[in-house]
């Protein structure tokens, strides 16, 4: 399968908001969930988060990039700066590796039918793309280590080790069983 790659812009918010359904992709995210305290994120689901995201947009800031595959939206991956995502400043197993300038990778979202297709990988090899026209030193993402073979896709919304390994990431600490931090020197 080919797919194309594009930012998200306000040029290309429709399609988010079709690859994102009604429900915002997982319970009304909107992809929020990085960039918000949870109990604003919380009290935010649906609408209220959809509008945070599409005024970040509308600012013009650096959300992520969509996957098309023959023009249709199926795939999407979040990076931008780790300062963006708030959420990652509480976490004591993703607090930072060193002191580093490090753009994140928090969140994939992949329509149902292009699951396990290795789109997860051609995401991420888009986003060093876009990185290394961002002139960014250091891409960071938190995968989660799946505990089976068949893991719900609620699970894999930070990706997978083995996505990030397919696309040339070193595990750069281990904080826990679970959630190894893994980075792409550009």
């Amino acid at each position: 399968m080919k797919f194309s790659f594009k930012h998200l812009t306000l040029k290309t918010w429709n399609d988010f908001e079709t690859l994102f359904g009604d429900r915002g992709a997982c319970g009304g995210c909107w992809c929020m969930s990085w960039r918000l305290k949870a109990a604003d994120f919380n009290k935010n689901k649906g609408v209220k988060n959809k509008n945070a995201m599409k005024k970040l947009v509308g600012m013009k800031e650096q959300i992520g990039i969509l996957a098309y595959h023959q023009r249709e939206p199926v795939g999407w991956c979040s990076f931008a700066p780790r300062e963006k995502f708030i959420r990652l400043n509480s976490s004591k197993v993703l607090s930072p590796v060193d002191s580093q300038d490090v753009w994140s990778i928090t969140c994939f979202y992949i329509k149902k039918e292009y699951r396990r297709k290795g789109l997860s990988a051609e995401l991420l090899k888009a986003a060093i793309e876009f990185s290394k026209k961002k002139k960014v030193k250091i891409l960071e993402g938190y995968p989660t280590v799946p505990y089976s073979e068949n893991i719900p896709a609620a699970f894999a919304w930070t990706g997978i080790p083995d996505s990030f390994e397919k696309a040339g990431f070193e595990e750069a600490a281990r904080r826990s069983k679970a959630r190894p931090i893994m980075r792409y020197y550009l």
